[in-house]
């Protein structure tokens, strides 16, 4: 399912927390800031590091 806003801020403010609610159990190595606007840029996903045998 595709969704688009024309008020940004505002799915920021009221949206953000039930998607990210949502997703984070979908998706749990993305990480999912409770203040998107505050939080460091990342480059992708937390690493799934494994040891090597």
């Amino acid at each position: 399912m595709v969704a688009t806003t024309v008020d940004l801020a505002g799915f920021w403010v009221t949206g953000y927390a039930a998607v990210r609610s949502e997703l984070r159990g979908r998706y749990p190595r993305h990480p999912w800031p409770e203040d998107p606007a505050t939080a460091p840029a990342t480059k992708r996903a937390t690493s799934r590091s494994r040891p090597r045998t």
